[in-house]
């Protein structure tokens, strides 16, 4: 019995040593890209900083396209940043096509200061004062969302590492290692024809 408590508080020493950064974190990379070459994508990003990022070979592209609101059906599956208005309604800044493996739900979300994000399937779209209103449902609740005229509504179609151009626009959510290393494995959504990722 001795023998096991000492190695259980061992153990429990050797996991407190290991230093909390040694675990890959995520960064969410927003920017344009200044150089692509090889495997490693350099990108000035919105805040200044001039990142690279190693892409792994699973890493693909798609790149962003602009919709409208009827091109969307209930059912379909969408994501959302919004802004609350003083009266508590959530205005959408901008709507996308997400895939299903995408997390559903509702929280705080870093594009703009006080923004939310909801990640949900669409019940309704229908005519509102101001613009359209979408109700979207997901596993522990719901949002009504007004979508004004010029929110941006998007979504992305296949593409390849050629559309990786200096001067296009990214959005990916890069792994940060210990040392500081970005490496991105992921899908990144990349500008065309002046349609930027808009989350």
């Amino acid at each position: 019995m001795r023998t096991c408590v000492v190695t259980l508080v061992a153990c429990a020493i050797a996991l407190a040593a290991v230093p909390a950064d040694a675990q890959q974190k995520s960064m969410r990379v927003r920017g344009t890209i200044t150089a692509f070459d090889g495997n490693m994508l350099s990108v000035k990003s919105r805040d200044g900083r001039d990142l690279v990022i190693e892409l792994g070979e699973k890493a693909s592209v798609a790149a962003v396209k602009a919709i409208t609101l009827a091109d969307f059906k209930p059912g379909d599956y969408v994501g959302t940043t919004t802004l609350k208005r003083d009266d508590g309604t959530l205005v959408a800044v901008e709507v996308h096509a997400i895939p299903r493996t995408v997390r559903e739900g509702h929280g705080p979300w870093d594009l703009l200061p006080g923004s939310t994000m909801t990640n949900a399937s669409i019940e309704s779209i229908a005519p509102a004062s101001g613009g359209e209103e979408l109700t979207l449902v997901y596993k522990d609740g719901s949002q009504k969302i007004l979508v004004p005229p010029g929110a941006a509504i998007v979504t992305t179609v296949a593409a390849d590492r050629s559309s990786l151009k200096p001067g296009e626009y990214v959005w990916l959510n890069a792994q940060v290692g210990a040392d500081g290393k970005l490496t991105f494995s992921g899908r990144i959504q990349v500008s065309r024809d002046g349609v930027r990722p808009p989350h």
